[in-house]
């Protein structure tokens, strides 16, 4: 059956001849020889092809044209749970927290992220969400970059040489101070801290 004017066929002719994927060429073929008068069971056994192949791509070339008879793009994102923007979109309520410097916790964002899909999903997934958008786990640094080395051997030195009773005469007992840390807190409670008073001195 003939569907195209004379003009109409002359694009799939031009398409052809610009030498274009491997399986859009043979898609022009069949949409050029059914324009030649050819049925699909014989457009299907002329080019070694199942009827259904022939059917998709006269079905394609009718609904959308050349462009139809493109190969569709592989691979991307196919199983995504959430777009790009959706993504950003949820980060948004966490990053200003994590812009004034306080942790960001998983377990929350984690949360937020299955009530906005619907279902469970792991952990790995969620850092995979925060590795897109350019988040990085920071950790803290093992030693300060300014660090005296050879000043902090030797105050190992001095303090193993105190606590062995070598340098400045036997300990005294520790004592255990009851009380907050901290220089602004006086009094708390629940917080214990052991301290050593010091050798003695006669």
């Amino acid at each position: 059956m003939v569907k195209c004017n004379k003009g109409q066929v002359r694009r799939p002719k031009r398409a052809l001849k610009r030498r274009p994927h491997a399986a859009t060429r043979q898609r022009i073929q069949m949409v050029l020889l059914r324009e030649g008068g050819m049925t699909q069971p014989e457009i299907a056994a002329a080019m070694g092809v199942s009827l259904s192949t022939v059917n998709r791509a006269h079905m394609a070339y009718d609904r959308g044209g050349l462009k139809a008879l493109e190969p569709k793009p592989v691979g991307g994102r196919m199983r995504e749970n959430m777009t790009l923007a959706e993504e950003a979109a949820l980060l948004a309520g966490f990053a200003k927290a994590a812009g004034a410097g306080e942790m960001l916790n998983i377990h929350d964002l984690k949360a937020a992220y299955e009530k906005a899909i619907g279902h469970r999903t792991s952990r790995s997934t969620v850092y995979s969400l925060l590795a897109r958008h350019g988040w990085r786990k920071l950790m803290p640094r093992p030693f300060h970059p300014d660090r005296d080395v050879e000043a902090q051997n030797t105050f190992k030195k001095r303090v193993f040489l105190m606590l062995s009773g070598k340098l400045g005469g036997p300990l005294r007992p520790a004592v255990v101070v009851y009380g907050s840390c901290s220089p602004t807190k006086r009094g708390s409670a629940g917080s214990t801290v052991l301290g050593h008073a010091g050798p003695q001195r006669g």
